[in-house]
């Protein structure tokens, strides 16, 4: 299987449709062959029987529920044991993470260059005294402490080989380091791709 993607998601209702058709329509127009595993984090809007209903029309979508909110390391670390894609994509279900980047970000890893990729919104909308600068702060911070060059490392949006999520175990609020993870686990061939 060429992609597992991974959502988790909290609440998510009112985008579920739009991105799950979105994701299929890039799926459909590679011919990858893939899974879509929703990982729904306690939601207690009409999140889960959305996921199911896909589920029931689409044998490649799958789902893992958690009855209270854990978190999103809980839920990714759920979503790599259960991933059997050769590249592993993460995406958030905010629709605040493009479908369209998934060809490049997969493409970066299958060339062999790279064992992670990282997103990189170098084009920020946020308010800059809000979240743009606290963001840079804190990537700043990050590259500094960790010696991984990234620019953002709060961006949901990732590309895994297999081998790197199943040997890197996601806790806390680790989801954040996951570059930093893999790096430790041995795997140093880490990418960044300018996303939407």
């Amino acid at each position: 299987m060429n992609l597992s993607i991974l959502i988790p998601l909290l609440n998510e209702e009112e985008s579920l449709s739009e991105l799950y058709n979105w994701i299929i329509k890039v799926m459909q127009s590679h011919n990858y062959t893939y899974e879509i595993i929703f990982l729904d984090d306690g939601s207690t809007d009409n999140s889960w029987n959305i996921i199911e209903g896909f589920a029931v029309e689409n044998s490649n979508v799958k789902g893992v529920r958690f009855m209270k909110n854990f978190g999103k390391s809980q839920a990714l670390h759920a979503g790599f044991a259960k991933a059997q894609g050769d590249v592993i994509i993460t995406m958030d279900a905010d629709l605040q993470d493009s479908p369209e980047e998934i060809p490049g970000l997969y493409d970066m890893i299958t060339n062999g260059k790279y064992d992670l990729v990282s997103g990189w919104k170098k084009k920020r909308y946020d308010s800059v005294v809000a979240k743009n600068l606290p963001s840079k702060l804190f990537n700043w911070a990050a590259r500094k402490t960790s010696g991984v060059e990234l620019n953002d490392f709060n961006c949901g949006l990732k590309a895994y080989k297999n081998i790197v999520v199943k040997n890197i175990e996601v806790s806390g609020e680790m989801h954040r380091y996951i570059p930093v993870l893999a790096k430790n686990a041995g795997f140093g061939k880490i990418g960044e791709k300018v996303v939407q």
